[in-house]
């Protein structure tokens, strides 16, 4: 006989000896949280739901990596490359980032170098402004992506 006990605020069912997950873990404070981290974390890791409470706003952790790559399959780069006077040059439609260079492959690397300013910058000071407020997902695709990965969503090779 298998005997199932719920074990409130963590969202898990405990199975005999053995811990089993259920689809999320939830924590109503992060004094909660920190003393079950490790549940939170690998809860995270896992793919499976995992939130902690402060006051009114509930915030989710995220495995890094599925994160990346979600929002790589969901925002499309719509870079355009376009030679130029011996050379090439890179934009996005309806962001403030440019870049030139003399080869294809120097542009990509000057527009990496721009799209990382430019995380920065919103970061800094441009999230609340009207008119980038909703790049958070880009900036978080930025900010989450080594150069090679952006230089592939950059150019749209296959992952």
């Amino acid at each position: 006989m298998t005997y199932l006990t719920y074990l409130p605020r963590r969202w898990r069912l405990k199975v005999t000896n053995r811990e089993a997950a259920v689809s999320a873990v939830h924590f109503e404070s992060y004094t909660e949280a920190r003393a079950h981290l490790k549940d939170l974390l690998n809860a995270a890791e896992r793919g499976q739901v995992a939130t902690v409470r402060r006051d009114s706003v509930t915030t989710a952790v995220v495995s890094v990596e599925r994160l990346r790559h979600f929002l790589a399959s969901l925002i499309p780069s719509r870079a355009e490359v376009v030679p130029e006077s011996g050379g090439w040059s890179v934009f996005i439609p309806g962001l403030p980032v440019a870049a030139d260079g003399a080869s294809f492959d120097e542009a990509i690397t000057e527009m990496i170098d721009a799209l990382r300013e430019y995380a920065e910058d919103w970061q800094d000071h441009l999230l609340d402004a009207p008119n980038h407020r909703d790049n958070w997902g880009l900036v978080q695709l930025i900010s989450l992506s080594d150069d090679d990965q952006l230089r592939d969503w950059l150019v749209g090779a296959a992952k």
